[in-house]
């Protein structure tokens, strides 16, 4: 009983460190793509995330160390402490959303797209979307790290599909906060209002349903695979991470450099003389080819735990179709709304919408 009520407390001193973390490390002051809806201004944020993450990874390290906290010990509490971080993704957002006016729609669709879109503390010192993305990082970052030691010290024969899995969700959490200013660019931001999608999403489903692949192959026994077929699940997942870098780059070069190259392609536009879109390159392929990136690092880190098999790894893939399908309808909207007939314009010239030469 002790320990399952450490393990739910366990999720609020990690959040509360992390948030200590990033507002007592030193961050980089830049501007980003939104305005302030009250003054018109360019919105400014203060990034420190992949320091943020490294200290944590290192205090992870040294309580293990010393014996302080095992390196397992967030597997061991893992459904206590997914219970503490429930319920503090709940409060959250009940608080965040019932603390503002409505925004002229029902209760329930407040509480989950949110009232305030771009909540920061003075002198931004704290941006609420920005802390929320991060919280869930190093969250999952150090769920990843004591699901892959509980492997280590437990297993009798190791499976490196474990350790895959592992490297590949740690690639995407380093890739993530090493750009932390191209995705102030990103439809989140731009987008996005703050209830239960943003704040229960982040300090609750991010930072423990993303290491589903994770949960369901760390007991289960080596299964025998080849090296080279881990190595063909290694490059699905580098082959996403370069359709959706590579355009969320490109996009950010282009927004803030637009007569910049990227790489080697010089920037294909569309204009009207007042706005302009991004039309070769990536953005060439589909008009949201990023989300197809998305879903195909997915598919690597479910194939990465050397079980394809057990239903429960394909929840994480799944789950990216059954969100950005549909967002990118939402996208194409909000797009139509701000560029008129050059959208139109645009999606006739690029008329896939995620998968190229298929829809």
């Amino acid at each position: 009983m002790k320990t399952q009520l450490l393990g739910f407390i366990t999720p609020w001193v990690i959040y509360t460190v992390i948030t200590l973390l990033h507002l007592l490390l030193p961050g980089k002051r830049m501007k980003g793509y939104v305005k302030d809806e009250r003054t018109g201004e360019v919105l400014n944020y203060r990034l420190n995330g992949l320091a943020v993450l490294i200290v944590s990874i290192v205090l992870w390290f040294v309580l293990g160390y010393v014996g302080w906290v095992p390196y397992e010990w967030l597997y061991t509490i893992r459904w206590a402490s997914l219970l503490g971080a429930l319920s503090m993704g709940l409060i959250f957002s009940l608080i965040i959303v019932l603390s503002q006016p409505s925004t002229g729609k029902s209760l329930l669709a407040d509480l989950y797209l949110g009232r305030l879109k771009n909540p920061q503390t003075k002198h931004a010192r704290l941006d609420v979307k920005m802390w929320l993305y991060l919280v869930g990082a190093v969250m999952l970052q150090l769920n990843v790290l004591s699901f892959a030691a509980h492997h280590y010290f437990s297993a009798e024969t190791l499976n490196p599909g474990v350790f895959l899995c592992a490297g590949l969700l740690t690639y995407f959490i380093w890739d993530y906060l090493s750009f932390e200013k191209v995705h102030l660019y990103t439809y989140d931001f731009i987008a996005e209002r703050v209830g239960l999608k943003l704040g229960f999403g982040c300090l609750t489903f991010y930072p423990y349903f993303y290491a589903i692949a994770l949960w369901a192959t760390v007991d289960m026994p080596y299964p025998g695979l080849p090296t080279w077929l881990y190595a063909i699940f290694g490059l699905v997942f580098l082959c996403g991470w370069m359709l959706a870098r590579g355009a969320n780059m490109q996009k950010y070069v282009f927004k803030t450099r637009p007569e910049k190259k990227f790489l080697w392609i010089e920037p294909g536009i569309m204009t009207d003389g007042e706005k302009t879109i991004l039309v070769n390159g990536w953005w060439g392929l589909s008009r949201h080819v990023n989300y197809l990136g998305e879903v195909l690092m997915g598919v690597g880190i479910a194939l990465a735990a050397g079980y394809p098999g057990v239903w429960w790894v394909w929840l994480y893939p799944l789950y990216y179709v059954a969100l950005l399908f549909p967002r990118q309808h939402a996208d194409d909207k909000i797009c139509h709304a701000k560029y008129g007939k050059l959208w139109e314009d645009y999606m006739e010239k690029v008329p896939r919408r995620i998968i190229p030469f298929l829809y």
